[in-house]
């Protein structure tokens, strides 16, 4: 049996972190979905700046809009909801027999408004306005910024994938505002059955410190973080608090693996895959990711409920001078950063293109 198989039989949630036009057309995704046991996917600017770059695919429509009079910002949205809505869709059956649980995909919202809780929210509102499907997450950064527009989104009814989570402080805190918005939700009469998901991104850790860590502690930092945050995860889940949400009809919000694909060449390639296998969790990975974890036919062990020897290891990392906190710190506003970055890159892929397609029709 695939160990994409033996993932899904254990309860975890195998998405897909890519989206391109080819994917759908070709009927690839349809494919993994069959056959991998692919459940959601997530997508990012970086993932769209090369999809776009990279195929014709996209020609016809960037021509057209463009004579619509559509142009970089405007232009992107078009193109990412149409791509999204349509995985959406293929992924509508998955939500429905999973009453809402499983099916998703993800749209991130400009990483320029990072720092901007109001436009983040407004930007938003109307993502999932304009999508129309009750299986699209919007991606907002979990940033000092981002929360409180995390907690009003909730609370406006928008399903919301939190990224750029990398400590159990950030997934704290996250939780905290989904969960803040869920109460108001309860309080105000308001179905609070919103979905969200919680995305700490872990294989980042491990190309920080892989030159400043001893042979025998190379990438393990990751695989701790994320082991801490699951026990934190558990032990929220479990609360008074949230039971009383619970209760009241509220859903869990899920906590996610993200930035999954091995970066060392020689560690396994499948190191964050089995190593952080876990029941009612997700795990996004890179289609080169997807395919080495289908060519195997095994998993390691359950993560454990209690976060397993992560204290013991994260002290070790202490003990060379390793800042956990800091670092956590640093890597989430590199992130958002790289972030800005990618989306600068895609406006310039989409304004060349744009301006190669229009000369070449002799417009």
């Amino acid at each position: 049996m695939k160990a994409t198989q033996l993932l899904h039989n254990l309860g975890q949630s195998i998405w897909l972190d890519n989206i391109t036009r080819d994917l759908l057309t070709t009927g690839t995704l349809q494919e993994y979905i069959k056959h991998f046991s692919v459940t959601g996917l997530t997508s990012n600017p970086t993932i769209f700046e090369h999809a776009i770059k990279n195929s014709k695919s996209y020609d016809d429509a960037i021509i057209k809009k463009r004579k619509e009079g559509q142009s970089h910002e405007a232009l992107f949205f078009e193109l990412a909801l149409n791509d999204l809505t349509q995985a959406a869709d293929l992924f509508r059956p998955i939500y429905d027999k999973t009453n809402g649980v499983d099916g998703w995909v993800s749209l991130e919202v400009s990483p320029l408004l990072a720092y901007d809780s109001g436009k983040t929210l407004a930007a938003a509102a109307e993502l999932h306005s304009r999508a129309a499907r009750p299986n699209l997450f919007i991606k907002i950064p979990g940033t000092k910024e981002g929360l409180p527009a995390i907690e009003e989104a909730i609370f406006k009814g928008i399903p919301i994938n939190v990224t750029l989570l990398f400590s159990r402080e950030h997934y704290l805190e996250a939780a905290e505002a989904f969960l803040r918005g869920i109460e108001r939700r309860i309080e105000s009469g308001l179905n609070p059955n919103v979905g969200s998901v919680a995305s700490v991104f872990v294989s980042r850790w491990d190309t920080a410190v892989a030159t400043k860590v001893p042979a025998d502690l190379r990438n393990r930092l990751g695989i701790a973080i994320a082991e801490r945050t699951y026990r934190a995860c558990r032990s929220l889940l479990s609360s008074p608090r949230w039971q009383r949400a619970y209760n009241a009809g509220a859903r869990p919000q899920r906590l996610l693996w993200a930035s999954t694909g091995t970066k060392d060449p020689q560690a396994s390639d499948i190191l964050y895959i089995k190593s952080l296998a876990a029941p009612f969790t997700i795990n996004t990975m890179p289609e080169a990711t997807l395919q080495a974890l289908a060519a195997h036919e095994q998993l390691g062990s359950i993560l454990s409920a209690d976060g397993g020897d992560s204290e013991e290891v994260l002290t070790r990392f202490g003990n060379v001078a390793i800042e956990i906190d800091a670092l956590a710190a640093q890597l989430q506003d590199e992130g958002a950063k790289s972030f800005v970055k990618s989306w600068n890159d895609l406006m310039s892929v989409i304004t060349s293109k744009s301006d190669v397609l229009k000369k070449a029709a002799g417009n």
